[in-house]
């Protein structure tokens, strides 16, 4: 019994030591999340997060366009704040007390044990100010960081930028490791690549006295970790290439996408108006946003993504390509230019094949094309026939990539339309008599020359174009072709075929050369035959109800080795031929051969000055 009754004070025993050693433990844990104060010598212990080195980024051939920079935030913790002289720290840091106050609550807010910001993108002139005299505030601190550079003024939409995360931000999984204060990818490849950029916190524990003063490292920095740098992001896009771009369409409203279509690398990204990414970066930045915000012209709206135009005669070339899928026309099937069908915008020859209806833009042409490949007696009703003609063709157009989003790496990218016999039952059910109206091929003919209820985005007509250099499919779009030392993310390596035979796409490249190259083509000013270089496009010319019409070209070169594809959409410029296409010639000799001849400046000055309105001679 002796034995039994030592044995259980012995078990009690080692309960105990470890219920203390427990405890202990537990206490160093609360005291390493910062929620006790050592009472030894009255030190406290400071957590620092410890931000990694962002990733930068740089184009397609090295040249940097994003890098770091130095920037000191000054922080607080409001439970370590005693007796503030508000007017005397107000006076030092040249901040109104309103401004201090509104600081102080939302930190409070946030968190009264972890830091938050009071005056961010302090430079390093700003510190040597302030440093001497910050000792004097207990519960104040600075912390260092890097801030985006922008090295570029060119490709603001792209880039996105960086900005203090947000309470809505800190609300997201996502983001759930970040502390305010803290910068994040707000928009653009940033925002995007976010966790690829950001790299891995590490986290420092130092004890301080109560006056701000080092004293050292907690328990010899065993419960350190260290940061890792993010990775780096090496883009497609070429920077010679985009600023041209942007330099052509400065002063006017509209796009220019490029893609080399074999990789579905975007070479250029052209939004105008436009801005320089460096207005989003340091002190005063979030006034300067707000005056981009409320700029009229809108110049913060990407275009090339979010602005969705009917294409116009662009889209002939898809609806000829399902006509022939369908089995409906041939190359050489001949419709009448028969105007009482749909206005044709000029006089031509008779459009006796694909070819020549293409190189015409012939309208009666392609209302008969699509008329042949919706209306093919599947019912006996002509309204049922339409609507089961039109579901058909809808799936056929959508898998060009239209209609969906291509899921380029950006964010805001938006889908466009392509209509559904639903979204016509949608607009012609009556409600005030809560019956349905039947409609038939004469309610949507429009679509057979890009005009309607259809809309694009200038990247999709890009991939439209990069679909048909390639004879039936295409790489999802992107901007970063490399990510460290790796290539891109898997889905940009993926083929994606659409519902036409990849044989049927070699009937409309001829037509699409004549538009470029022949006697009187539409899209002759994007022509450049004098270097040997074949340009296969097509000419739009987009009606707008709220003023002149937009102007939009599309096109690939060479010919018969495509090395890029290129959409441009400028508003309210009228005629395609005249302002898009000499346009998308320019861009492409620039990247094809690396400069744009002398006696071309002239071309350069019509797209950059010119009054569109007009025709241009001598070109």
């Amino acid at each position: 019994m002796q034995y039994l009754e030592g044995r259980k004070y012995v078990v009690q025993g080692i309960f105990l030591v470890v219920a203390l050693i427990f405890l202990t433990r537990l206490f160093f844990m609360q005291v390493l999340d910062g929620t006790y104060k050592l009472a030894a010598d009255k030190n406290t212990l400071q957590r620092i997060v410890q931000i990694p080195y962002r990733g930068l980024i740089y184009d397609r051939k090295n040249q940097l366009l994003v890098q770091n920079t130095p920037v000191y935030d000054l922080m607080v913790v409001p439970r370590e704040v005693k007796q503030l002289d508000s007017a005397r720290f107000c006076e030092l840091l040249q901040i109104p007390q309103e401004g201090l106050r509104a600081s102080l609550k939302a930190a409070k807010k946030y968190s009264r044990i972890k830091p938050s910001p009071v005056v961010q993108n302090l430079t390093t002139p700003d510190l040597a100010a302030i440093s001497d005299r910050l000792a004097d505030f207990p519960g104040f601190r600075i912390q260092a960081r890097m801030a985006r550079a922008y090295r570029t003024p060119n490709l603001a939409h792209a880039l996105g930028y960086v900005g203090a995360i947000t309470p809505a931000f800190l609300e997201k999984p996502r983001y759930a490791k970040y502390q305010a204060g803290e910068n994040v990818g707000i928009s653009g490849l940033e925002a995007y690549y976010e966790d690829t950029l950001m790299g891995r916190r590490g986290v420092q524990y130092k004890m301080v006295n109560v006056r701000g003063i080092e004293k050292g490292k907690f328990r010899g920095g065993e419960f350190d970790t260290l940061s890792v740098a993010g990775q780096d992001l090496h883009l497609s896009i070429d920077a010679e290439l985009q600023a041209y771009g942007e330099k052509l369409l400065a002063g006017r409203r509209g796009s220019i996408v490029a893609i080399d279509p074999k990789s579905g690398e975007i070479l250029a990204f052209v939004s105008v108006p436009n801005y320089d990414p460096q207005q989003l970066t340091g002190k005063g930045s979030g006034n300067r946003y707000m005056a981009l915000l409320n700029n009229p012209d809108r110049p913060l709206f990407d275009r090339p993504l979010m602005a969705t135009y009917p294409p116009g005669s662009v889209f002939k070339l898809v609806n000829e390509l399902v006509a022939l899928q369908l089995g409906v026309v041939t190359p050489n099937t001949p419709f009448d230019c028969n105007q009482k069908l749909v206005r044709c915008t000029h006089r031509h020859e008779p459009p006796r094949n694909v070819s020549i209806a293409i190189k015409q833009s012939c309208n009666p042409y392609f209302y008969q094309v699509l008329r042949a490949a919706v209306v093919r007696g599947q019912a006996s009703n002509k309204y049922e026939d339409a609507h089961i003609g039109l579901a058909q063709w809808q799936k056929m157009v959508k898998s060009f990539g239209l209609g969906e989003k291509l899921g380029v790496d950006m964010s805001q990218e938006k889908r466009g339309l392509i209509p559904s016999p639903e979204f016509y039952d949608h607009k012609f059910f009556n409600k005030k008599e809560n019956r349905q109206h039947r409609w038939s091929f004469r309610n949507v003919y429009s679509l057979a020359i890009g005009q309607g209820e259809i809309g694009i985005t200038g990247l999709q007509m890009a991939n439209v174009l990069a679909t048909i250099a390639n004879r039936g499919w295409y790489i999802t779009p992107h901007f970063v072709r490399g990510i460290g030392q790796g290539g891109p993310l898997p889905q940009f390596r993926q083929k994606h075929y659409t519902a036409v035979d990849t044989a049927l796409f070699k009937y409309i490249i001829p037509g699409m050369q004549q538009v470029v190259d022949g006697n009187g083509g539409t899209g002759e000013l994007a022509s450049l035959a004098q270097y040997g270089i074949s340009v296969a496009g097509k000419t739009g010319t987009v009606q707008n109800p709220h003023g002149f019409d937009h102007a939009t070209f599309a096109a690939f070169a060479p010919a018969n080795d495509p090395k890029i594809a290129i959409a441009v959409f400028i508003e309210n410029s009228g005629f395609g031929g005249t302002s898009a296409a000499p346009a998308a010639g320019l861009m492409i000799e620039k990247y094809l051969r690396g400069k744009v001849a002398p006696y071309r400046h002239r071309m350069e000055d019509w797209i950059m000055y010119g009054d569109f309105t007009k025709k241009l001679h001598g070109m």
